[in-house]
């Protein structure tokens, strides 16, 4: 089997599923970080609603998800993380880093959606066991893998540094 493709085309695809990505967890920690900032106290936003009372019944990390409501560590982690890794994808700046830490975010909020029961385990809120944080998951990973921040980002500009070229393991975070 043989596939035609034009480079162009793929890195165009690339750097425009970056900047969607990116926008998308920019996006989403951003509106968080600026209710959060509100200077109405009663208007901050914070994790601890969802923790403590949205995690479906049944759920097997339902103990671990408890214990982080009302936690600033968390709301900072998760505030500064979307906004920050959004960032960073959107710029094309340290994107496998950021790319996998994106991901990691992701594969938590999907597990913060198991539920129990005869379905044990399938996050059935936004689909069958693959909902929108998987398929969010999937692509921070692939650009990662795909090295999209050297397509139109800073990181093709990074990686021509004398001081990257000297330290090798830059590259394990930069692409």
């Amino acid at each position: 089997m043989r596939f035609d493709y034009s480079e162009r085309w793929v890195g165009y695809s690339l750097f425009l599923l970056r900047v969607v990505m990116g926008w998308t967890l920019f996006q989403g920690g951003i509106t968080k970080l600026v209710t959060y900032l509100d200077s109405d106290p009663s208007n901050n936003w914070t994790a601890a609603g969802y923790l403590a009372n949205a995690i479906p019944e049944g759920n097997p990390l339902m103990g671990l998800w408890s214990s982080m409501a009302g936690s600033p560590l968390i709301d900072m982690l998760n505030m500064w993380g979307l906004t920050l890794a959004g960032l960073a994808i959107i710029l094309g700046a340290f994107v496998r880093f950021s790319a996998f830490w994106g991901a990691v975010m992701m594969l938590f909020y999907w597990a913060a959606a198991l539920e129990g029961g005869i379905l044990a385990g399938l996050p059935l809120a936004h689909g069958w066991v693959v909902d929108d944080h998987i398929v969010y998951a999937v692509l921070l990973f692939g650009l990662g893998a795909f090295g999209a921040g050297r397509i139109l980002g800073v990181d093709a500009y990074l990686e021509n540094m004398e001081f990257v070229r000297r330290n090798r393991w830059m590259s394990l975070v930069m692409g």
